[in-house]
């Protein structure tokens, strides 16, 4: 069962921000100015416990007002036919592509090989999807094209709540930030570009949420900008 905790920008005061633990993966539901947005949706597994914890936040499936998708990968969007939404999703455009299952990944990288091996695992929802470009604002959202995981990987930034939902650009290890490994992504030198450019173009923010390992509360910001004087 996901676990949803309350996330606190300061001590003792809620963010309107919902962490989904999924055991493997987050997923995570923000209060954009009296909207429910879920950002990514986990494997086709976790809908249940997806479930479960818009519940345990206080919410059902039907009041996700839109979903922000980081990255086409399937432990972030395999649970999106799965839930009974009705909302419009928005993905970064070259992964929107390959969602709605216009174009399948690429063979001649080993990361596109891998989503090519998961790809059947994922079932083309039926909702309506949007691509998203770099800058766009989605409610109180800002889009960042941050490609190397994957070509349309897109970072949501906002003031208020003040959060920034990195996906699977970077993972959270023993407190700090860390780019994404080689393994998991198609290009890590892009990987490194994107993190210098989110850290030089993105307002400060509190929260660092992440697709992998605990959201970091405060002073989010800092530590990206640490891991893009690391690189």
């Amino acid at each position: 069962m996901a676990t949803a905790t309350q996330l606190e920008a300061e001590p003792g005061t809620e963010a309107g921000v919902w962490w989904l633990d999924l055991g493997g993966v987050n997923a995570y539901l923000a209060d954009d100015d009296g909207d429910l947005v879920l950002v990514d949706a986990g494997t086709p597994r976790d809908a249940a416990d997806l479930r479960d914890g818009i519940r345990e936040a206080g919410y059902r499936v039907s009041d996700v007002a839109r979903v922000l998708v980081t990255h086409y990968d399937v432990d972030h969007v395999g649970g999106l036919s799965k839930l009974g939404l009705d909302a419009p999703v928005y993905v970064g455009r070259a992964d929107a592509e390959i969602l709605a299952g216009q174009r399948k990944p690429s063979a001649r990288n080993h990361k596109g090989l891998l989503q090519r091996v998961t790809n059947p695992l994922v079932s083309v929802p039926d909702l309506s999807i949007r691509p998203v470009e770099d800058g766009d604002e989605i409610g109180s959202f800002t889009a960042y094209h941050t490609p190397g995981h994957s070509p349309g990987h897109t970072v949501y930034v906002a003031d208020s709540p003040s959060v920034a939902f990195l996906g699977d650009l970077v993972r959270e290890a023993d407190g700090r930030l860390e780019a994404s490994p080689w393994v998991t992504s198609y290009d890590t030198d892009e990987v490194a570009r994107s993190i210098r450019q989110l850290a030089d173009d993105a307002p400060d923010f509190e929260m660092a949420a992440m697709g992998h390992g605990t959201p970091i509360m405060r002073r989010g910001s800092e530590r990206l900008r640490e891991l893009a004087d690391r690189l």
